[in-house]
């Protein structure tokens, strides 16, 4: 097989998922992370003046990598050879080079190499690559969900640029969910989406578009077809297709989510013997234990918090003990933990306090770290105003200034209300003193 045969979009199977017949083949098709592709961006000037290098897009899936790769290689009429680092050796990543360096010599074109999941590669298949990147003989371009900086060796990495993709907004998703409702190769003429339902699919689809358009082929064949012949799906069938989503994946079934639903509102509800039971229903069933003690590790924080911080405690060791002991030993202290977080006061103001503080970030309030609180590594960055007018809290009475920690668009806001139970009354009264003496301080001539 002539891996460098004149470069065509692959054809789109009629059976293959809806995610992949659909992906775009052109820039302007590309929805979403206008940061590297709108007018002026990094990787859009490089499309544009057709001087293309090595580089690894990191992302979350779904973000578009793949999408990206093929697009460059089109946009360029670049050889595009993709293989994946799951599949493939380090015999493969050698007949790959070796072609590669041959076509170069005899057409005088790179070759642009995809190489999916990249950080699965060991150092000597990653090193394999270093001498072909290094001499330009290929374009390297890796996709990865993992830090570079971790998952890639340092002397590849240094020769290769870094795009970071973005979990694709709600709106871009959207945009996915419309063209695939009206293309051809999608659901044309065979699903009618309301605006509502489409804005819930985006909403649910965590930035990823193979997910959301998944769902949407899901929901499509669930909907029976209304009066005028076309499926109509509403909300409720929605959800429900996302519900079923991780059981296809489960190896329990639905009742592992009946009881491990049942164990933590037992406890949520301070019912200590139906907590028990529960959990001995899973564990009796053969479930992991060390899956329920993560569960307990999870409940601690998220529905106890700061009401009782001893319970987190508590909880971890549990989850050491299972390690230590096994089973069944083990069990006894999960039931221990149990019983300890059912009777513990609860309190959810840290689940709300993160939920806000992310609702707030994902809605666009990521303005950079104030200067005053950055340290100056370099003299660069001490002419710049790095640590400039922080004040050492140390220095203060009662260790409290009245310097200002957030960013200047979320000044004033509050993300954590202490509940009025356990210890979390104290954590409120020291919250207010200290709020008080910020005041304070503030007032102070400096």
């Amino acid at each position: 097989m002539d891996l460098f045969s004149p470069h065509d979009p692959p054809a789109k199977a009629t059976r293959a998922p809806m995610a992949d017949r659909l992906r775009p083949t052109r820039v302007s098709e590309v929805l979403g992370q206008e940061e590297l592709l709108g007018e002026g961006r990094p990787l859009r000037v490089t499309l544009d003046g057709g001087d293309l290098h090595s580089h690894i897009l990191w992302g979350p899936p779904g973000s578009g990598k793949t999408t990206l790769a093929r697009v460059v290689a089109q946009t360029t009429g670049a050889p595009f050879v993709p293989f994946s680092a799951v599949l493939s050796g380090i015999k493969e990543v050698r007949d790959v080079m070796a072609a590669s360096q041959r076509h170069l010599q005899s057409t005088g074109k790179r070759t642009l190499v995809f190489v999916d999941e990249i950080h699965r590669f060991n150092r000597a298949q990653q090193d394999a690559f270093l001498p072909f990147v290094e001499s330009g003989a290929i374009i390297l371009v890796g996709a990865t969900t993992e830090n570079p900086s971790f998952a890639i060796n340092s002397a590849l990495l240094s020769r290769m640029k870094v795009y970071l993709l973005q979990p694709l907004t709600r709106d871009a998703l959207k945009g996915i969910l419309r063209r695939a409702v009206a293309h051809p190769d999608g659901l044309a003429g065979r699903v009618a989406l309301g605006e509502a339902e489409m804005d819930l699919i985006a909403s649910l689809s965590s930035g990823d578009a193979r997910r959301a358009l998944n769902t949407l082929e899901l929901v499509a064949q669930m909907t029976p077809a209304g009066s005028d012949g076309t499926p109509r799906p509403d909300l409720g069938t929605i959800r429900r297709a996302l519900e079923r989503e991780p059981l296809v994946y489960d190896k329990g079934g639905e009742e592992h989510y009946n009881l491990i639903s049942a164990l933590h509102k037992s406890l949520r509800n301070s019912d200590p013997d139906a907590g028990v039971y529960w959990l001995a229903r899973m564990l009796e069933a053969g479930e992991d234990p060390r899956y329920v003690a993560r569960r307990l590790i999870r409940f601690a924080s998220e529905d106890i918090g700061n009401a009782d911080p001893q319970a987190l405690s508590l909880a971890v060791s549990a989850h050491q003990a299972v390690h230590f002991l096994g089973m069944p030993e083990g069990a006894l202290a999960l039931a221990q933990a149990a019983v300890y977080l059912a009777v513990a006061p609860k309190s959810n103001a840290v689940t709300r306090a993160y939920g806000e503080a992310a609702e707030k970030i994902r809605g666009g309030h990521v303005r950079g770290v104030p200067l005053h609180l950055r340290n100056a590594e370099t003299g660069l960055m001490t002419e710049l105003g790095y640590g400039r007018d922080y004040q050492y809290a140390h220095d203060f009475e009662a260790a409290v200034t009245a310097m200002e920690c957030m960013p200047e668009d979320l000044r004033g806001v509050r993300f954590y209300h202490p509940g009025s139970e356990g210890f979390e009354k104290e954590i409120g009264r020291r919250m207010e003193e200290r709020a008080l003496k910020r005041k304070s301080v503030a007032k102070k001539p400096s």
